[in-house]
């Protein structure tokens, strides 16, 4: 049991309740989703929900079968009883950070940009905090506070209400033709799906960065922290899988990463491929610069990639591992694909094929 993660979870009941009843159809809250998504984290000791229960009377029976402690703060008159809400509430997450030392995480559940200052400090005292709020009623500025930021409505049990239909305005019909049925446009199908691929040119630049600042090995556990760091809101759920591993497996299936046993079982090490794809890429390059260079001549960088995407049309130097196309030229000089120099006089770089 040492191990595990001691997680103190404190709710601004109000904020998430009003949440998701504003933005779910009058739904009402569930707290079992958070709970099962905690257990997943650690071992909850401290429960606490802050609100004026007069006001939440079935929720508090469903709380407190929950075993969830019930902070009462009775109602006042404006702003002062949402401020004594939020103010017992940081006061006593701070009281706790330093009496219970062996707590080591502090899940703050609202969407508040109030809490902010909360977050900052519970992790100047060095604990992990995980925020939790509704998508549409959090704050821009609270989920870049947390090192993990959980948004209700992508949880597991949380029955969201589907997107209302819109009806797109029919054209209107000549006398001689009748009028057409109207379209029936979901929210759903306007919004893009989470695109794979952004996640794996995301995954692969931070695989490329964990391994140049450091001589160690890069593992799955590690990777995704890395992930969190930059986005606390990430969740590879979100792209259609089911684990972390999973989403690995799939990258590692094509030829995005490889995987290697690492040292606890379930956390590979991640690596990026050292030929394949690089290789061919260092190729295409080069025989466009032959295609382009005329009689010995160079090659601008300017415009040279737009031409390596018309002869390859997938063709990602982010996927590869590098930042910018030039830091991809760059390791193709170095492998010597190509020659690559900076020309004062065209204000550019030039690039040759590299002789034998």
């Amino acid at each position: 049991m040492d191990h595990e993660d001691r997680i103190a979870l404190f709710l601004d009941y109000e904020n998430l309740a009003l949440g998701v009843r504003d933005h779910h159809g009058g739904r009402p809250f569930d707290f079992r989703p958070i709970a099962d998504a905690l257990a997943e984290r650690g071992r909850v000791v401290v429960r606490r929900a802050y609100a004026d229960w007069s006001y939440f009377d079935e929720d508090r029976r469903m709380l407190t079968r929950s075993h969830v402690e019930l902070i009462e703060i009775p109602q006042r008159m404006g702003a002062s009883r949402k401020n004594a809400a939020d103010i017992k509430m940081a006061v006593d997450a701070v009281e706790l950070a330093f009496e219970r030392g062996y707590i080591s995480t502090f899940v703050i559940c609202t969407g508040d940009s109030d809490f902010t200052p909360l977050v900052h400090k519970l992790r100047e005292l060095n604990k992990r905090v995980i925020g939790v709020g509704v998508e549409k009623s959090t704050s821009a500025l609270l989920p870049p506070a947390c090192d993990e930021f959980l948004y209700y409505d992508r949880l597991e049990g949380v029955d969201v209400p589907p997107p209302a239909a819109r009806r797109s305005r029919p054209a209107r019909p000549s006398p001689a033709e009748p009028a057409p049925e109207p379209v029936v446009v979901t929210a759903a199908e306007e919004e893009s799906a989470r695109d794979v691929d952004t996640l794996a040119v995301q995954l692969v630049q931070t695989v490329a960065g964990m391994q140049g600042s450091s001589s160690g090995d890069v593992t799955a556990s590690a990777l995704k922290r890395a992930l969190l760091r930059k986005d606390p809101t990430f969740s590879e759920s979100d792209y259609g899988f089911r684990t972390f591993g999973e989403l690995l497996r799939h990258l590692a299936a094509h030829n995005v990463v490889e995987l290697a046993a690492g040292p606890a079982k379930g956390d590979p090490e991640v690596s990026l491929p050292e030929q394949g794809d690089r290789e061919i890429a260092f190729g295409l390059l080069r025989s466009v610069v032959v295609d382009l260079a005329a009689d010995g001549g160079a090659v601008a960088l300017s415009g040279l990639k737009d031409q390596l995407r018309r002869a390859r049309p997938d063709f990602s130097e982010k996927k590869l591992g590098y930042r910018s196309f030039l830091q991809f030229c760059k390791a193709a000089a170095t492998g010597g694909a190509v020659e690559l120099r900076w020309s004062p006089d065209d204000g550019d770089y030039l690039l040759t094929p590299q002789t034998p």
